[in-house]
C-alpha cells in the first residue's frame, strides 16, 4: 500500500490492503478491506465485487482516501469508527468515538428478548444502558407493536442513541439506569440490559475495545465488575410485572456469579444461562416472580 492504488486494478489494491491488515493482526483483513473500499466508493460489497471482477480501478482521490483508512485500521482503530456505521441485526447504526460499538454476540441477547415478547400485544420493553441504541432499536424494529423505552447516561453516547432511535419511535431518556422509568414500575413485559461489566483489573483482549471503547461503557464497577449489573438486576425487578422477562449480557467468567445474584435476590424463577454463537456463556435470564 506504499504506492498509490490509482491506476491499479481494484482487485490488486484490495489484496494489498488485506495483506497490510493481516500483518497488523486485524481479525478479518479481507472483509475490512472490502468494507473500507465500499465506504470510500459509496457502494455495497456486492457492487464492489462486480467492479473488482470487471477490472475497474480507483480514482486518484479515492485511492488516497482508501490508503489513509487502511493505514488507520492497521493501527487497530475500529472499522466502525472509520466508516461511521455499525451493522447490527437489521440496523445500520451511527457510531463513533465516545460510544460503545455493538458486538455480534449481543445479537443473540436481543433474540432472547424478541422470543420472550412473541405473541404479546403491544409489549412494553425497556433497554437499560442503551449505548448506541442497538438493543432498543432492534426491539422496536423487530417486535410488532412494541412500546420501547431506553436510557443512557453518557453525554458522549447519548447523541448517537438519539440519532439512531428517533426514527424508530423509541422513548429515549438520559439518566442513570438505577432510577430510570419509575413511572413504569411493575408494568413492563421485557427488560434487557447490556451494562458495563468488565472487572476493574481486567483488560479487553482486542485493541479496538481496550484503546477505543469508552471506559464508561466497559467497566462495571468494583473488583468483580458487578456494581452496574447488580443495579440493572434491581431495576429490572422493579420494572417488570410478575411473569415478565429479564435478560442481561455479561462476560463468560461471570456466568456463575450472575446466576447466584439472580437466585440471591429472590425476585426470579426459571433462571437460565445462555450461550452466544461462539459457545460462550453470554447472558443470564429470569422470569419475575
Amino acid at each position: 500500500m506504499s504506492e498509490s492504488g490509482s491506476g491499479r486494478p481494484l482487485a490488486q489494491v484490495l489484496g494489498d490492503a488485506a495483506a497490510v491488515l493481516e500483518s497488523a493482526g486485524v481479525p478479518s483483513p479481507r472483509v475490512d478491506a472490502e468494507l473500507l473500499a465500499a465506504h470510500v466508493l459509496d457502494v455495497g460489497r456486492g457492487r464492489l465485487a462486480s467492479m473488482s471482477m470487471m477490472g475497474e480501478s480507483f480514482t486518484p482521490a479515492a485511492a488516497a482516501s482508501f490508503e489513509q483508512l487502511v493505514a488507520r485500521r492497521a493501527t487497530r482503530v475500529p472499522l466502525q469508527h472509520l466508516t461511521g456505521v455499525a451493522h447490527f441485526r437489521y440496523l445500520d447504526l451511527f457510531v463513533g468515538p465516545g460510544v460503545f460499538v455493538p458486538r455480534p454476540e449481543t445479537e443473540s441477547v436481543v433474540q432472547l428478548a424478541i422470543d420472550a415478547a412473541r405473541g404479546m400485544e403491544h409489549p412494553l420493553m425497556v433497554d437499560l444502558g442503551t449505548g448506541s441504541g442497538a438493543i432498543a432499536g432492534s426491539l422496536a424494529h423487530e417486535v410488532p407493536g412494541a412500546r420501547v423505552h431506553a436510557v443512557e447516561l453518557s453525554d458522549d453516547a447519548f447523541p448517537y442513541a438519539q440519532r439512531n432511535l428517533a426514527p424508530l419511535g423509541v422513548n429515549l431518556v438520559q439518566g442513570d439506569l438505577t432510577y430510570a422509568f419509575a413511572e413504569l414500575d411493575g408494568s413492563c413485559d421485557v427488560v434487557v440490559s447490556n451494562p458495563p461489566y468488565i472487572p476493574a483489573n481486567a483488560l479487553p483482549r482486542e485493541p479496538e475495545a481496550r484503546d477505543h471503547d469508552p471506559h464508561m461503557a466497559l467497566y462495571g464497577g468494583g473488583e468483580d465488575g458487578m456494581v452496574l449489573p447488580r443495579a440493572a438486576e434491581a431495576s429490572a425487578a422493579r420494572l417488570l410485572r410478575p411473569g415478565g422477562f429479564f435478560v442481561m449480557e455479561h462476560a463468560e467468567v461471570q456466568a456463575a456469579g450472575m446466576a447466584a445474584m439472580f437466585a440471591a435476590s429472590g425476585h426470579w424463577e426459571q433462571v437460565a444461562t445462555h450461550r452466544d454463537l461462539t459457545g460462550r456463556d453470554r447472558a443470564t435470564s429470569g422470569i419475575r416472580r
